[in-house]
């Protein structure tokens, strides 16, 4: 944004945006459709400012025509909302005109924003609903709607455009990305790179573990693995290969480790904001349940820093090279006080939106406790970069509405549970494998956060209800049901496990209410979306469309695929931790039961780092591949009574020393 009136006019926009969310002034429907109106504009004249679009060309007038047209489209949805609530889909000529432009809008700026893949699969969605899912044979069959039914669904009710992912992008997505941006404008990123300097710059593979630690901690703040990447990677890369890593290794890692950004909380880059309002569970549960996940996977990513550290010989480095952390911590400590604030107003139960606020507000006065305080240009510029980030997230939100109301209207996500339901035959494994090659295809032309809405909407409810089955089949098996529950039963033969099978879901879940605790099915519904959220992180390192790691590869100077190859393997922990979700009580447990699953994964993830790096502490071979495997199988899998877990762990550390005696004498000898 170079022009002054357009940053003024972003600056002002997004005080409007704190102003609703603070105060809750206007409605949801009417912020929902102002905030899409503003943001097609504020594209369309930031097109203008590219070197591509001459001033006063073809090309400027068309952009400021769709920004005015936008504008009146929003304009018209406020004006007229008692009479479209009226009418129905009696629709009159102005309503025709007007619920086609907004979605005309809304594929041509997401595919300005996000590319073809976007626009592409809402007008093959707009063309199943209207006309192409009645020649469609088997349970994907579907005889259409009539045009103004789906119009009126699409732009003016809450299954569409303007619906639950238009609400979130202007309320919770909005505020915590303008409270990214103070952060960073404030110099948070290079206290957050020193302070992991500090931390783990004196162990083995020291730049690599800050490279992982600092992704981590800025990814949690930015919520893009794309910005975080490259606002990280332009030092720790730098730095990685300074130390000895390979090239390509330390874009991988950096990609890797910024991917895990947002999984880390208690910011989440906005995702856990985005989770709990489409599962209605409470944000601090969320970020509870998800903190050691997420140190599991930043741990696997730090053990593969650390056994390639191993194989290239690296020493750490000297204390004398790194920084006290005392002295960054002197000067850096007011930038804990923006992210205390801001768990603290959560904590007592204020909403996160007005919790960000303060937050913002806790930025530029922490900032006055340094040497560099926040002025006025500084907190203008703040909002202005915060409003340029949101632009392409706010429309791809409002436009992933679209296929969500196609997938709620036409029960397109019944039909793929049942297509999985049918491939999978019961097997949650194979489920769960299939959701995350879904991902990887959705991940290609989505951003995490949509791949996470379109996919949770499809498949969430069968893994919650495949998770769910063993407990629920143990509790009916243990007899003493209540009369209703049995009867229920005693209409498929009376067999607890024919009768889940075969029983239809609506009947299942009545059954899951009545026979499992509230806390326990919280839990369960938790870990299902996170399994998703999780796997649609894939995409950001996970060849052949890899964002991430193509943003490292260009900084690192490699080649961008065999970069992503790199990244892929590095975040395994993407794939791994997800299974803990639905065979262990990692989520759904008691905070006991949550220790011991994390302390036993500790080492297994680090058995299973091992074996695909072939090292550890010297390189493998195949009888200490074959332990390290069975190993990581009885560490990491929790139906094994606990003897099991520690033979597991006795086997690894048996070829930890083994192998560390061997380095000792390869050492000597030479």
């Amino acid at each position: 944004m170079n022009s002054v009136y357009l940053r003024w006019a972003a600056f002002l926009f997004a005080l409007f945006h704190i102003y609703c969310n603070v105060f809750a002034s206007i409605s949801e429907l009417w912020l929902s459709a102002i905030h899409f109106g503003g943001f097609c504009a504020i594209c369309a004249f930031m097109a203008n400012e590219s070197e591509n679009v001459a001033r006063y060309s073809l090309s400027y007038w068309i952009n400021i025509t769709l920004a005015v047209t936008a504008i009146f489209t929003s304009t018209y949805l406020i004006l007229f909302e008692n009479a479209l609530y009226a009418r129905e889909t009696e629709y009159i000529l102005s309503d025709y005109f007007f619920s086609l432009v907004a979605i005309g809008l809304a594929i041509e700026f997401t595919r300005r924003t996000t590319g073809w893949f976007m626009p592409i699969l809402i007008l093959i969605s707009l063309s199943y609903i209207l006309f192409l899912g009645r020649y469609i044979d088997g349970v994907f069959s579907f005889p259409g709607l009539s045009l103004e039914t789906v119009l009126y669904r699409s732009f003016f009710t809450s299954e569409g455009m303007f619906g639950l992912t238009a609400n979130i992008s202007s309320t919770f997505v909005f505020m915590f990305i303008i409270f990214g941006s103070f952060l960073l404008r404030s110099g948070a990123g290079d206290f957050i790179v020193r302070l992991a300097q500090c931390l783990a710059g004196r162990f083995t593979g020291g730049a690599g573990l800050v490279a992982v630690v600092g992704s981590g901690l800025m990814g949690s703040v930015s919520g893009s693995a794309v910005a975080n990447t490259v606002s990280t990677g332009v030092i720790t890369i730098p730095m990685m290969k300074k130390s000895g890593f390979p090239s390509r290794f330390s874009a991988g890692v950096v990609a890797a480790a910024s991917t895990g950004g947002a999984l880390m909380p208690p910011v989440m880059g906005a995702g856990a904001f985005v989770l709990a309002s489409y599962t209605q569970i409470s944000y601090l549960t969320i970020i509870a349940a998800s903190t050691l996940p997420a140190v599991l996977y930043f741990l696997t990513v730090s053990y593969f820093v650390r056994i390639e550290a191993k194989r290239l010989g690296l020493t750490p480095a000297n204390s004398g090279d790194t920084e006290q952390v005392s002295t960054v911590l002197k000067e850096g400590w007011h930038f804990i006080i923006p992210i205390s604030i801001l768990v603290s107003f959560l904590v007592v139960g204020r909403t996160p939106t007005t919790s960000a606020a303060f937050a913002i507000i806790s930025v530029i006065g922490a900032s006055w406790l340094s040497s560099t305080p926040m002025l006025p240009k500084d907190i203008f510029n703040a909002v202005v970069d915060g409003v340029k980030t949101m632009v392409s997230t706010a429309l791809l939100l409002i436009a992933v509405g679209i296929i969500i109301n196609v997938v709620t209207t036409t029960g397109v996500g019944n039909a793929f549970s049942l297509m999985i339901v049918e491939w999978a035959q019961g097997s949650l494994l194979i489920t769960l494998i299939l959701v995350a090659l879904a991902s990887l295809v959705l991940g290609m032309g989505l951003p995490v956060t949509a791949s996470y809405i379109v996919l949770a909407t499809l498949s969430a409810p069968l893994i919650f209800d495949l998770i769910t089955q063993s407990q629920l089949l143990a509790v009916l098996q243990e007899g003493d049901l209540p009369s209703n529950v049995a009867a229920t039963i005693g209409l498929f033969g009376g067999d607890p496990l024919i009768a889940l099978q075969e029983m239809p879901l609506e009947m299942k879940q009545i059954i899951r209410q009545e026979m499992l605790e509230p806390e326990l099915l919280t839990g369960m519904l938790l870990s299902a979306h996170l399994i998703i959220f999780w796997l649609s992180q894939d995409s950001n390192v996970t060849p052949p469309v890899c964002l991430a790691s193509f943003a490292a590869a260009g900084i690192a100077g490699t080649r961008p695929i065999a970069t992503g190859l790199t990244s892929w393997k590095v975040a395994k922990g993407l794939y791994l931790v997800p299974v803990l979700f639905a065979y262990s009580p990692l989520i759904s447990g008691s905070w006991p039961e949550r220790i011991e699953v994390f302390f036993w994964s500790c080492m297994g993830l680090y058995a299973m780092a091992g074996l695909l790096q072939w090292h550890l502490e010297t390189k493998l071979n195949p009888i200490t591949a074959g332990g390290l495997l069975l190993s990581a199988i009885l560490l990491m899998w929790t139906p094994f009574p606990l003897y099991y877990h520690v033979i597991g762990a006795v086997i690894l550390i048996s070829i930890i020393v083994a192998q560390g005696r061997q380095e000792k004498n390869i050492t000597a000898a030479a």
